[in-house]
Order: C-alpha cells, then sequence, then structure tokens
C-alpha cells in the first residue's frame, strides 16, 4: 500500500531553515521515486524536488536549486527535504507523492498521483 504522510513545516523568518519529512510506507518507500512538491495560494502545485528509488538520480526546480537538499532515510522510510536560506516566495502547502520518473532534469508524474493533507510553510520578510 502506498502512505506518504508530510511533516515538519512551520512558521521561520527570511533565511531561516526548515526540514520535511515525509515518511512512506515500506511498499512506497522501496517502490517510488518520491518528489517534493508545494502550492502557494492562488497558484498551480510545482514540482519543486525529487529522488529516485536508488538515490542515483535527484532533480531540483530552478527556483531552489542550491539551497534544498533532499535525501533518503534508508532506516526510517522517510524522504527529508532540507530548505535553507529560506524565501517569503517559498511560501506555500507542502507535499509528497511517488512520481512515476525522476531524472536530473525532469520527473513524471503518476496518472492519479495521490496527494495528503500538506504540510504548511510559511516565511516571513
Amino acid at each position: 500500500e502506498v502512505q506518504l504522510v508530510e511533516s515538519g513545516g512551520g512558521l521561520v523568518q527570511a533565511g531561516g531553515s526548515l526540514k520535511l519529512s515525509c515518511a512512506a510506507s515500506k511498499f512506497a518507500f522501496d517502490n517510488c521515486a518520491i518528489g517534493w512538491f508545494r502550492q502557494a495560494p492562488g497558484k498551480e502545485r510545482e514540482g519543486v524536488s525529487c529522488i529516485s528509488r536508488t538515490s542515483g538520480s535527484i532533480y531540483y526546480a530552478d527556483s531552489v536549486k542550491g539551497r534544498f537538499t533532499i535525501s533518503r532515510d534508508n532506516t526510517r522510510t522517510t524522504v527529508h527535504l532540507q530548505m535553507n536560506s529560506l524565501k517569503p516566495e517559498d511560501t506555500a502547502v507542502y507535499y509528497c507523492t511517488c512520481v512515476s520518473y525522476c531524472g536530473t532534469r525532469y520527473y513524471t508524474l503518476d496518472d492519479s498521483p495521490s496527494w495528503g493533507q500538506g504540510t504548511q510553510v510559511t516565511v516571513s520578510s
């Protein structure tokens, strides 16, 4: 069964850091490339980063390159998103989900992606 639960969001000042966690079921963790997405009010959901099953391929959106780091914790079946140098424009609800493909330059969503509750990230100026 594919289950992913996001956590770790909060309120932080610009320039600060947050670490998001995506707790995955063992099935999801072992079989999925996992991606982080975000949706700001009034905007479409956008891909932020993803990591392949083996961590061999990692994708970052241009807007977060050099500031965000994605990683897989095999012992906890969790995917983390370390977010540094946060900006007010990073404010959004962040979601994780399985993706069909994660390469270094692009990713592909599943035909019917499953979205959880997400975790709110608010960056104040």
